[in-house]
């Protein structure tokens, strides 16, 4: 009996068990995809727009947490990317199909959309006015809707549509052709 004991006692310091692996909190801003397929589910994509979606968590984000006035990476974390597969056309102003990093700088009646060249950025600490491909100024409009999270979405046929961009009870649509 006693060398099962001592048995346990060596193996237990030559082997010593090991605690479970803490693993770091999920990302509390996750992210997420927004879609463009204009001939339906199943069908190749037009655009996309990769982006993290911060979260109201009872803060007032539009004016204060997220200034009114300054640029802003349009989400949370990694700068948000938008991949054209097609030539569009947003609010009148063309671009080519290509990978761009989309930036906003909003205000309380309107927001200031950017389509920039740099990619792979962090917020907008890299933000580069030179690459901006195109900016376009569109209304900001209350929705009677409150959205706790940030949100991206696309809506569109026959060759027009709109990008929606909403938090809180602001909503933005950036109407484009494609």
């Amino acid at each position: 009996m006693m060398r099962i004991f001592h048995l346990l006692i060596m193996i237990a310091l030559v082997f010593p068990v090991s605690k479970a692996q803490k693993i770091k909190d999920l990302d509390k801003s996750p992210l997420d995809l927004a879609i463009f397929r204009p001939d339906g589910q199943g069908t190749k994509p037009a655009a996309r727009i990769i982006y993290s979606r911060p979260q109201k968590k009872g803060r007032t984000m539009l004016g204060e947490k997220v200034p009114y006035g300054k640029i802003w990476r349009t989400g949370a974390n990694q700068s948000t990317e938008i991949n054209l597969y097609r030539d569009f056309t947003f609010a009148g102003k063309k671009i080519k199909s290509g990978n761009y990093t989309l930036y906003t700088i909003p205000n309380a009646k309107e927001w200031t959309i950017i389509f920039n060249a740099k990619l792979h950025t962090w917020g907008a600490y890299d933000y580069d006015e030179s690459q901006d491909v195109i900016r376009v100024t569109v209304p900001a409009v209350t929705s009677k809707k409150e959205r706790e999270a940030f949100g991206i979405a696309f809506d569109g046929q026959d060759g027009k549509g709109k990008l929606l961009l909403a938090w809180e009870t602001t909503e933005v649509f950036l109407p484009f052709e494609y």
